[in-house]
């Protein structure tokens, strides 16, 4: 029986520094070359600096090495590339969550007790393979017992929920589109984006997976991240403005074929409701939030499941620090 008592961390844990890659098509690097750049970039960041060597531990967030690049064991490699061997470096999958979920296994690592400094990063290198393989390998994410044969890939997926949501909710094509000119005007701020989109470029009306046209959906990037987490108690060792981490959440829901809704993640509330109930927070008094837009349509459906309006909240009868009642968890992984 699962337990029912509110989740705490047994030790504090502190962002102290991050770095990111360029993100791009990048022929003549590897996943392990932008992880290296993603490090370094992260250890310009750190006020006192820190080596390699001064790491205890790692999580790697990567969905599809294995297909994209044909190579395994991803994490000894990076590790080995970094200079960080025999520190254990441990690579996480979770599809679109393999970061999240790679973070969220770092803060743990610290609050047990086990560690005082861990790395967590994410990389993923898409560019090797045309857009039919990369249409392929993403496809996997799915149910390939059911909804593969079905003929269902990442864009169809995710256009059969924003149909769905147009349905129920009536949400339209401007809908979609002012995430996408929101999301590419907040990206053309970043240096290291991969697009330097206009709203003239928005225009472009090119079906995908209808409703979702050439710009509601991600582009296939190479691109590598990385953080360093240490205990809190030793932050002001690292710089004098660490983020501290309030509360943490990760759940399972159902394939989508199996799903009880299209326009809703179930996995993403509970996810969400397990970091709100953490922090001793409603999500009426988050101020900012960075959530998941593979497809114009995800950002939507997210924002609701995170309770970021009046009407969602009431959809899930939303209270502060109890989650929704969670349905019986299969597979698709949400990290928040």
């Amino acid at each position: 029986m699962a337990t029912t008592r509110p989740r705490r961390l047994a030790r504090s844990v502190s962002l102290v520094g991050a770095g990111l890659s360029q993100f791009g098509a990048y022929p003549d690097k590897t996943s392990r070359d932008l992880f290296v750049e993603a490090f370094q970039d992260m250890q310009e960041t750190i006020d006192t600096g820190i080596s390699a060597q001064d790491i205890e531990a790692g999580y790697v967030g990567n969905y599809s090495a294995d297909l994209f690049e044909h190579q395994g064991h991803t994490a000894p490699i990076i590790a080995d590339w970094l200079g960080m061997t025999p520190t254990p470096i441990t690579r996480v999958e979770n599809a679109c969550a393999s970061s999240g979920s790679a973070l969220r296994e770092g803060v743990m690592a610290i609050a047990s007790g086990m560690y005082d400094v861990v790395m967590v990063g994410g990389v993923e290198k898409m560019t090797s393979l045309p857009t039919e393989g990369v249409t392929d390998v993403l496809a996997s994410a799915a149910d390939g017992l059911y909804e593969v044969p079905a003929g269902l890939t990442f864009p169809g997926i995710f256009g059969a929920i924003a149909k769905a949501h147009m349905d129920r909710y009536e949400t339209n094509l401007d809908h979609l589109l002012k995430v996408g000119v929101k999301n590419h005007e907040n990206g053309k701020l970043n240096p290291k984006a991969q697009f330097q989109v206009t709203v003239r470029d928005m225009m472009d009306r090119r079906k995908i997976a209808w409703p979702l046209r050439l710009y509601d959906c991600a582009p296939i990037t190479d691109g590598a991240s990385c953080v360093l987490l240490v205990a809190s108690e030793l932050a002001n060792q690292f710089t004098d403005k660490p983020v501290h981490i309030a509360g943490i959440g990760q759940a399972t829901g159902r394939p989508l074929h199996d799903a009880e809704e299209l326009t809703s993640l179930s996995a993403a509330k509970i996810a969400s409701a397990q970091a709100y109930e953490m922090a001793g927070i409603g999500p009426e008094q988050v101020g900012v939030a960075e959530v998941h837009d593979c497809f114009t349509i995800a950002e939507i459906v997210a924002s609701e499941d995170l309770g970021f309006s009046r009407q969602a909240r009431a959809r899930t009868r939303w209270t502060k620090g109890v989650p929704p009642a969670p349905a019986t968890a299969r597979s698709t992984p949400a990290a928040a």
